[in-house]
């Protein structure tokens, strides 16, 4: 019996255009003179040095800022890139430049599977910061008490099998016992590989390549628990 609810966020709780053309484009912008503005403080430190042994880098500050451009541009899941996007997207979020996105359908079935006793939690490549933060300033309100638990790329990548064991066993449950929703295909196949009930969601969206997982146009058309 499903215990819990897995959620992905990019296309699955919330609009892929909102992070694509709101929030990257937000960051990138911002993130040369935020890094400059606060390179002196201790997370921030610890965030470039972990950048520049990523990428094999020296201690130059604007080596480590290009190098961080180059990973938004190359959409890479760098867990010091993630951490830092979700500090500028928190001062944008405080100053009301946007607001977080998310699908009405998503934040009902949300709302009705926490009040029936089921588990939320999160599993996005965005820091868990910055989910908290998504999840905290939407039209809906703030969600984030709904969830129980928010889970990122330094957790594992999305779309090995043992990101969601570990998952599972870090929320003490069974992998059975967990349903994962996302919109791609290739995270879906590692949490099943890993146990887990998944579901596709394809909003608006021809799925020929879906495989075998069930398919759900929104939130309302999940099943299976």
């Amino acid at each position: 019996m499903i215990q819990a609810i897995l959620t992905d966020i990019e296309g699955t709780t919330s609009s892929l255009s909102f992070v694509k053309d709101a929030l990257f484009p937000y960051a990138r912008a911002r993130l040369p003179a935020y890094v400059q503005a606060h390179g002196g403080e201790p997370e921030v430190i610890r965030l470039l040095d972990e950048t520049r042994a990523l990428a094999g880098l020296g201690p130059g500050l604007d080596e480590a800022i290009t190098q961080l451009l180059a990973w938004i541009d190359e959409d890479r899941k760098a867990p010091p890139l993630k951490a830092l996007q979700g500090m500028i997207w928190e001062e944008g979020y405080r100053q009301g430049a946007f607001r977080g996105h998310v699908y009405d359908d998503a934040a009902r079935k949300l709302r009705e599977w926490r009040e029936a006793g089921l588990r939320l939690y999160v599993f996005s490549s965005g820091s868990a910061r910055a989910q908290k933060l998504l999840f905290a300033h939407t039209a809906a309100g703030d969600l984030t008490s709904w969830f129980s638990g928010y889970f990122d790329t330094r957790t594992g990548p999305k779309q090995a099998a043992e990101s969601y064991r570990a998952i599972a066993e870090s929320i003490g449950l069974v992998p059975e016992s967990v349903l994962f929703l996302s919109d791609i295909v290739a995270e879906l196949d590692a949490a099943r590989a890993a146990g887990m009930a998944t579901c596709l969601l394809a909003r608006g969206e021809e799925m020929a390549a879906a495989g075998t997982h069930p398919v759900a146009r929104d939130f309302d058309g999940v099943a299976g628990f």
